[in-house]
């Protein structure tokens, strides 16, 4: 693949890390948000069955995405902490352990730590070091046991791009009779994520990240857990017969099968729908793989370099490509490094004491460069 920079609006005198802070929209992309907008002027042209069509799409192609078939255990959400809301409520497990890693992103902390019925069980990440994502991954495995009620996890870590082991976490869960909970927002769109491998019993997804599209809008996939829920929004579009706007006031107690009845009321919006639709259309066509494949591509010969000035790294082996972390030279201090960046107009962001730098299809090896010079400069 070459680089998709025309696809975007981005100016060249910057250099753009940070897509695990927020992905730049794409032009066609903005053109539908655009053409939603517009489309409200008109509001006697949008017709009942416009409600439920774009939605019915999004959720098709989102189960492309994630190899999952059956559009009705996808749904749209507006956050993740939403989405993991309605999986605390609902578990099948109603006291115990819940699993997670250290330094987990707090919008799949706080749904959790409200509820009384559930402790927390952090697994420290190893020193940094040889094999740390192999060892995590063992830690995690040893802290799963009869008494957890499930493990709220990642594909990948948030910070320093660390890959968990889904499939043994997926192993040990189903032995002890606990739910296996993903956040894929920091992964779905850019890293390959098979649902039929994995199976697990939600996936979470915000969609202004990885999936390249607006804020305020995510999709989420429940499994068969969760099929005789309460979902903690009562809205008339989860109930059954609410594509019939002649009848709503025939007051319908039985939700839409499946995932549907946690779905977040208004989610047929006009404008962040076709706009995710395009996001997600382009993303098939450059595939989670051949995302991996490129920023792999484009940023190795610089990991090994910074590797040489005493940045640490882990091994390209047990990480994603598209977000990893660069821990500090000792002898680099934060206000160096921020300064450098700055003078050579990169942009990332630095979460707990890491550099976390995040490429994609935009980016170019005049991007990378200028990394590499910015946290050289930055050496003492």
């Amino acid at each position: 693949m070459k680089c998709q920079r025309d696809k975007f609006s981005l100016q060249r005198k910057v250099s753009y890390l940070n897509g695990a802070y927020m992905s730049p929209l794409m032009k066609k992309v903005e053109k539908a948000g655009i053409k939603g907008m517009i489309q409200k002027r008109k509001p006697f042209h949008i017709s009942p069955s416009d409600f439920f069509k774009e939605t019915e799409v999004l959720r098709t192609l989102f189960g492309q995405l994630i190899n999952s078939p059956d559009s009705a255990r996808h749904i749209i959400i507006p956050s993740v902490s939403y989405g993991v809301e309605n999986v605390v409520q609902n578990l099948n497990k109603k006291k115990g352990k819940i699993v997670m890693a250290s330094g987990e992103f707090p919008s799949n902390v706080y749904p959790w730590s409200a509820n009384s019925n559930y402790t927390l069980k952090f697994v420290a990440a190893p020193t940094l070091g040889k094999n740390l994502a192999e060892n995590w991954n063992e830690e995690i495995l040893k802290a799963i046991d009869d008494q957890t009620a499930a493990v709220s996890i990642g594909q990948i870590h948030w910070v320093s791009g660390i890959k968990y082991d889904l499939a043994s976490i997926r192993k040990k869960t189903r032995s002890v009779g606990a739910a296996l909970i993903i956040d894929g927002t920091q992964s779905i769109g850019a890293l390959p994520f098979d649902l039929q491998e994995i199976r697990p019993d939600a996936l979470l997804v915000a969609g202004y990240k990885w999936l390249m599209g607006p804020y305020s809008i995510g999709m989420a996939y429940y499994g068969e857990m969760f099929d005789q829920g309460r979902p903690i929004e009562n809205n008339w579009m989860n109930r059954q017969g609410s594509h019939q706007f002649s009848g709503l006031t025939h007051y319908e107690d039985n939700y839409l099968p499946r995932a549907q009845r946690y779905e977040v009321g208004e989610h047929s919006n006009f404008v962040l729908v076709p706009m995710l639709i395009a996001a997600i259309k382009q993303l098939l066509k450059w595939t989670p793989l051949g995302i991996q494949q490129y920023c792999d591509a484009l940023c190795y010969e610089a990991i090994d370099a910074l590797r040489s000035e005493g940045y640490t790294i882990e091994a390209s082996k047990g990480r994603a490509s598209h977000l990893f972390g660069i821990y500090f030279n000792k002898s680099a201090t934060m206000e160096r490094i921020e300064r450098a960046l700055s003078k050579y107009r990169v942009k990332i962001s630095i979460r707990d004491q890491a550099i976390r730098v995040s490429p994609n299809v935009y980016n170019d090896q005049k991007d990378i460069q200028r990394l590499v010079s910015a946290l050289k400069e930055a050496i003492i």
